[in-house]
């Protein structure tokens, strides 16, 4: 059967630009999370999950708002975080974001998406539709993972706040990445959060 992943970044964060770890959303935010739960309207989801995190707390509440059928529930295996550390295959440029990340961060970062990859990508017994409403590093290890490509190629694969990403899984068949980063339903002015790298 079929099992089919709708992900989600959140909404832009209120000073994420001043190094904020996190903190609620812009007004800005508030207004891509209305516009993504109104593109989805026609999904019946079968599970909601969200990232503890303050900014897709928010932005999981503002979609349920809209779409009374959401029920979402917050989970450890979409903190945001670093899935690895810096390797020789990666552009130079990111070196210097890695210069601040720790062994710790990174250790963590990889036993959690290796848990996330287990529990959301892979086929079900019937046909399922999920939403993840996570962080852009979150989003692109799962795209780096559903196109198996390597470890490090999760670095550039960005996300816009409140970009869709979908990934379609079938029984017997590779992962089809279906869509990346759809602004469709953001107008320009609310296409923010493509700066690199950062993990907001």
């Amino acid at each position: 059967m079929s099992h089919t992943l709708f992900l989600v970044r959140h909404g832009e964060q209120q000073d994420a630009e001043y190094g904020v770890d996190d903190g609620p959303l812009s007004p800005r935010g508030q207004r891509q999370a209305r516009l993504i739960a109104e593109r989805l309207g026609g999904v019946p989801f079968d599970n909601v999950w969200n990232s503890p995190l303050q900014r897709a707390v928010e932005t999981a509440s503002i979609m349920s708002e809209h779409l009374p059928a959401l029920d979402p529930q917050p989970t450890a295996l979409l903190f945001d975080c670093i899935p690895t550390g810096y390797s020789p295959e990666m552009p130079a440029s990111f070196k210097a974001f890695f210069n601040s990340v720790t062994e710790d961060q990174v250790d963590a970062g990889e036993a959690q998406m290796a848990d996330t990859v287990a529990e959301f990508l892979s086929p079900t017994r019937e046909v399922t539709n999920d939403l993840l409403i996570t962080h852009n590093f979150v989003i692109g290890w799962l795209v780096r993972e559903a196109l198996n490509a390597p470890n490090w190629r999760w670095v550039g694969i960005n996300q816009a706040h409140c970009g869709l990403t979908i990934i379609s899984m079938k029984t017997g068949r590779p992962a089809e990445l279906v869509t990346h980063n759809d602004l469709g339903h953001l107008p320009v002015e609310l296409r923010t959060g493509l700066h690199e790298p950062q993990p907001f």
